[in-house]
């Protein structure tokens, strides 16, 4: 590991102290890589992505990454993170085992395959550590380019500790605003719309972010003419350059396989970024990739032989060995003695890294063994019972899939016998142990997660104030929330200047200042990025989408990065963010679509809160600030001008999550819905308690999570009859609180008739007041419904209507 130092001077051992040892990182990186695609290729791993042929650069990069910064990278940065400290050999190993143990695999307890990078920023509890302390990595995701986004927040957090100096616990967070984010990318990923959204977003904002674009000419199979115009990415980002008269981006460019020219090209890059607090971009040429892609395919499928061959020269760590030679570093021979000892030391670390992960394993096979072989003395079915025993103890390395496969198996066959308790329960306790080591931490397990804040309803004054506009309700409730955390911040399209396009923000920029209430740009993917990497950073960001339509933009984003964020850290980092947007019941194809079903299903791990009036959405942004979990708060489109009674505890009283609110109670039939819908609805149940029809009316309020404490089933055990009410596309929402309602809460058994779901169209929502009315479910299309629910039933008190 590079350590900082005080005294830059060096003398000419110091020199070679640093170089031997930089270079003996390389190596064992490299040797890692090399006998991880053995393992692979043994069947002892599933996979790898490794990171040879990017060594050099990595061990540059690295000299200059200090305490308090973060790194935004992806699955070739194995040598930076052994370089700064946070990656050993037992750790590559243990992450191509997939090793479910935290401590033996930090990256992500075996749930992402190797390659994957994280350092920890939660202590046990779930609090924040010092992350000025600390050297810092943002956790990767596989999906190319999705770690730009991110990147861009991270370094945003350092603008903005260092233009705000009243953030609670802030020394934990930043030391004035000097930490880089650093990050990393392939050439052929540059290609995506994302990296060009960032770079363009880094250029506008002026934060301190250095991306490095590690360059070996092709994705996978596909070279670089097919990729990148010009075949040259720093080239065609010429544009951004900044000079003396325009704001930009710095760009360097540097050969991949230079040791020393690397060392100069980061130290200024660092520099830059640091000082001066503006993004630069480092182009790294000249990389090779010694094993391809990855271990599934071979590169001498799709390289020329001049290719390889010029690969073999210019591979970075030959010519490292070159340079040494050449300026009396180190001889051949005692480089050869070098690599030697790496090769037996990394070859030692895999296997004790094997061991660790196979031991536990054995150890609950032959205990397994042993429970077979006790039970099949006595039962009927003892031959079978052995076979299995038998087979199980004859896998040598075995999987935790093949030891509860034959327990499950055999239970079949004593399953009318005394013994079939004794399976039963170990097969029980397995499985409750291993499961959650596989699927904790979706959602946020510390004492700050949602269901610790309780409810606290608005007060209101004795003498009725006059009713006001809802989005006079949000407005001041965010005034509040603003003046009450420091740490709290804003920004959309249109949210600071005009205070939001429904003017829920109105005067917000001018009285809390542009860092924290500010426009952005149209690009909604980096606008989660931004809140992704503010959050990761401490503050409370909330990220504004237009409408909800537009969400579809970011959906990857949020799908695949801060959705698994907890998930794919095992609670090791958390990404707070709240993401504000309205959406529901216009007029047209692309402002007025509900895509709930989509988005609910694409996003577990992230809160979705869908709240009926601005008075509830704004106790669900008290609430969530209290929280440490991220979440989607969607507003009412058509909420904002409707009249609501004003509250007096601004940024007090809390919307619970995943309770349900009961608007009006009934005994005939269930009605559940949620939003803009929710207004119709209770219009549709004036008009059908006309015709002698009591129907209960449930405002479902929170998506994800739902009905915590299954309210509607208990509706449903008193009125023995439901309709849902969603204006998503048939199948959609409407499916998914189904199956929550009949599945997970049974209230299946307390149905008298077919439960049942009044959805809009298949279709976007055409134009006009004519196009919703046709589109989406009406006043007519509710009452109709359930006359026809109770028609069925009783006929003769409800005859048909058509």
């Amino acid at each position: 590991m590079i350590k900082e130092k005080n005294n830059t001077t060096l003398t000419f051992e110091d020199f070679k102290t640093e170089v031997l040892n930089d270079y003996k990182i390389a190596m064992t990186s490299r040797e890692c890589s090399l006998l991880g695609r053995r393992e692979v290729l043994t069947g002892k791993a599933k996979f790898g992505i490794f990171g040879d042929g990017k060594e050099v650069p990595q061990i540059a990069m690295a000299k200059f990454f200090k305490n308090g910064d973060f790194r935004s990278g992806y699955y070739r940065d194995q040598t930076f993170m052994m370089a700064i400290g946070e990656f050993t050999i037992a750790n590559f190993f243990a992450g191509l085992y997939g090793n479910t143990d935290i401590k033996q695999e930090p990256m992500s307890a075996g749930r992402q395959m190797g390659g994957h990078f994280v350092t920890h920023s939660l202590n046990e509890d779930g609090s924040w550590k010092n992350l000025t302390k600390q050297k810092n990595s943002s956790s990767d995701i596989s999906p190319t380019a999705a770690q730009m986004p991110r990147l861009l927040g991270l370094a945003q957090a350092s603008k903005v500790y260092r233009e705000i100096d009243n953030i609670p616990n802030q020394r934990n967070f930043s030391n004035n605003g000097t930490e880089i984010a650093w990050g990393t990318i392939g050439n052929a990923s540059t290609s995506e719309g994302v990296f060009f959204e960032t770079i363009n977003a880094a250029g506008v904002l002026q934060v301190p972010m250095l991306i490095s674009i590690w360059d070996d000419e092709y994705g996978i199979s596909v070279h670089a003419k097919h990729q990148t115009t010009k075949e040259n990415i720093s080239e065609i980002l010429s544009g951004f350059q900044r000079d003396k008269d325009n704001k930009g981006i710095e760009i360097l460019t540097v050969k991949g396989w230079d040791y020393s020219d690397l060392i100069t090209t980061y130290e200024k890059a660092s520099r830059i970024a640091r000082e001066q607090h503006v993004p630069v971009l480092v182009h790294v040429t000249e990389l090779t990739q010694p094993q391809g892609h990855s271990s599934s395919g071979s590169h001498e499928r799709y390289k020329s032989t001049e290719r390889l061959n010029w690969e073999k020269e210019f591979d970075c760590l030959r010519q490292m060995r070159l340079w040494m030679i050449a300026i009396n570093i180190a001889s051949a021979e005692e480089l050869a003695e070098i690599d030697d000892a790496i090769r037996k030391e990394v070859l030692e670390g895999k296997k004790a890294a094997w061991n660790s992960f196979i031991t536990p394993i054995v150890e609950e096979k032959e205990e397994l063994v042993s429970l077979l072989q006790k039970i099949a003395v006595s039962s009927k079915n003892k031959d079978q019972i052995l076979r299995h025993s038998n087979t199980l103890k004859g896998i040598k390395d075995p999987l935790k899939k093949e030891i509860l496969v034959t327990a499950r198996k055999s239970l079949r066959l004593v399953v009318n016998e005394d013994v079939a308790s004794e399976l039963s329960l170990w097969i029980q306790k397995y499985t409750q142990i291993n499961q959650a080591t596989f699927s904790n931490h979706l959602y946020s397990e510390s004492k700050n997660n949602i269901f610790s804040v309780k409810e606290v309803l608005p007060t209101y004054p004795v003498d009725a104030r006059k009713d006001t506009d809802g989005r006079m309700i949000i407005r001041d409730n965010f005034d509040a929330l603003f003046a009450k955390y420091p740490e709290v911040l804003i920004f959309g399209e249109d949210s600071g200047n005009i205070g939001d396009v429904n003017q829920g923000l109105e005067g917000m920029q001018e009285k809390y200042g542009e860092t924290r209430v500010a426009d952005a740009g149209i690009r909604e993917a980096t606008i989660i990025g931004q809140g992704i990497g503010l959050a990761l950073r401490g503050l409370r960001p909330i990220a504004e989408i237009q409408y909800l339509d537009y969400l579809l933009y970011a959906i990857q984003i949020l799908s695949d990065d801060l959705a698994s964020l907890q998930y794919r850290t095992v609670g090791k980092q958390k990404a707070p963010l709240i993401i504000r947007t309205r959406g529901h019941r216009l007029e047209g194809i692309w402002h007025s679509g509900s895509p709930m079903g989509m988005i609910i299903n694409a996003i577990r791990g992230i809160h979705v809160l869908v709240p009926r009036n601005m008075t509830k959405a704004a106790g669900f942004y008290n609430t969530l600030l209290e929280c440490d979990e991220p979440a989607l708060v969607v507003e009412c489109l058509n909420g904002y001008r409707l009249k609501e009674k004003m509250p007096l505890n601004y940024g007090e009283f809390k919307t619970p999550i995943g309770v349900v609110e009961t608007i009006k109670e009934g005994t005939d039939i269930t009605l559940v819905s949620y939003g803009s819908t929710l207004r119709l609805v209770e219009l549709a149940a004036k008009e059908l308690a006309e015709t002698g029809i009591d129907c209960e009316v449930i405002d479902i309020q929170s998506l994800l999570p739902f009905d915590i404490n299954h309210d509607i089933a208990k509706s449903i055990e008193k009125t023995n009859r439901l309709l849902v009410i969603d204006e998503d596309v048939p199948g959609g929402a409407s499916a998914y609180i189904l199956q929550q309602i009949i599945e997970q809460q049974d209230a299946y058994k307390f149905l008298d008739s077919k439960p049942q779901t009044l959805s809009a169209k298949e279709h976007r929502p055409s134009y006009g007041t004519d196009g919703d009315y046709f589109s989406k479910p009406s006043i007519e299309d509710i009452y109709e419904k359930v006359y026809g629910i109770l028609s069925e039933a009783n006929p003769a008190v409800y005859p048909k209507l058509y």
